[in-house]
């Protein structure tokens, strides 16, 4: 009897998040140190309600990043050092993919191609494999999956539903019909349905518009995504048609969603480049969620969006200015491990 696949939402338990440490061998070295500033920032805020597992290229660089943590007082004990060597810190979508299988767990390794062949990949695609032979995900199986996915590409209720965009997946399968990525995605994931977006992008993203940077579910059948109110952005046409596809949407019994839209930030330029500031891109951890701030005032108006769309958890702001600076933020170098999942 084959025990029955289930894709969890990421509001449900967890037993760690799991991140890679910059260093100057990643495309960090120029401002290594505002970023490590972040990762401080971020493993400060997840280890005040579970555990943050980081990936070290190696020795020098665990010493490094443990010296950095305990001066900033971290709660160590919360703290575990993974030994490998990666080309980039963006575990969301180098990192496991983990289906619930029965009691159990299966953890889908899917093939990283570095966002559509755009950077070097080698060793990120071999991550999941080097984790599972450590021994990390326990008795869980791992399926190594000859197919092109990222973790910020996909977003799951937890209950059957997946939602992503047409912009990404088509660019990493340009053969392939709607129909049939579809099907390969309610298969592989374990899915009822996949809802599709065909507008949204952000500038400075390239990622081919990851889900993760524009629309996530919340619990309650509801959506938070990225607005924008300002009509003389040059973002405003494709995320008001984005906003009405989504409101377009319906539920598995065939509901309108609630919605949640956030509000949009004042242009971020670095030497006239528009970098992608999205406060769709939070992470959830056990009882908050964990938001990206970009020294905005916007912040705190999408700080009280996200208490509305997720009641009883708090509301931490992680500064992600930084990280803006190579086209990712806060959910994007994160990948969260369910409960019961590692030893």
């Amino acid at each position: 009897m084959t025990e029955t696949l289930r894709f969890p939402a990421e509001w449900e338990p967890q037993s760690a998040i799991l991140i890679a440490w910059p260093h100057a061998g990643t495309d960090w070295a120029d401002r290594l140190g505002e970023v490590e500033e972040t990762y401080i920032a971020l493993v400060a805020a997840i280890t005040r309600f579970q555990d943050a597992w980081i990936c070290v290229a190696d020795d020098d660089v665990e010493t490094y990043a443990e010296a950095r943590l305990r001066s900033a007082r971290i709660d160590m004990e919360r703290v575990r050092f993974i030994p490998f060597d990666y080309d980039d810190t963006w575990l969301r979508d180098s990192g496991p993919i983990t289906l619930r299988e029965g009691d159990g767990f299966r953890v889908l390794d899917f093939r990283f191609t570095a966002w559509g062949g755009k950077f070097e990949a080698g060793r990120d695609d071999r991550l999941v494999e080097a984790l599972a032979a450590q021994g990390l995900f326990g008795d869980a199986r791992r399926q190594r999956i000859d197919f092109a996915l990222e973790g910020g590409g996909i977003e799951t209720d937890g209950a059957g539903t997946l939602l992503t965009t047409w912009r990404c997946l088509h660019e990493r399968h340009p053969q392939a019909s709607r129909e049939e990525l579809t099907a390969k995605l309610a298969g592989l994931l374990a899915q009822d349905r996949v809802l599709w977006l065909d507008h949204g992008y952000l500038e400075g993203d390239d990622t081919d518009a990851h889900i993760d940077t524009l629309a996530r579910f919340a619990p309650g059948d509801a959506i938070v995504f990225q607005a924008c109110d300002d009509a003389t952005d040059s973002h405003y046409a494709e995320l008001k048609a984005m906003a009405d596809e989504i409101a377009a949407l319906r539920t598995a019994d065939g509901r309108p969603y609630r919605l949640f839209p956030l509000p949009w930030a004042a242009p971020v330029l670095d030497e006239g480049r528009r970098l992608a500031a999205s406060y769709a891109n939070f992470l959830i951890v056990n009882g908050a969620v964990l938001m990206p701030a970009y020294g905005d005032p916007a912040d705190e108006r999408a700080a009280a969006v996200l208490a509305e769309a997720f009641p009883g958890r708090e509301i931490v702001q992680v500064p992600c200015r930084p990280l803006i600076w190579q086209n990712g933020s806060l959910h994007c170098i994160t990948m969260q491990l369910p409960a019961g999942l590692g030893r």
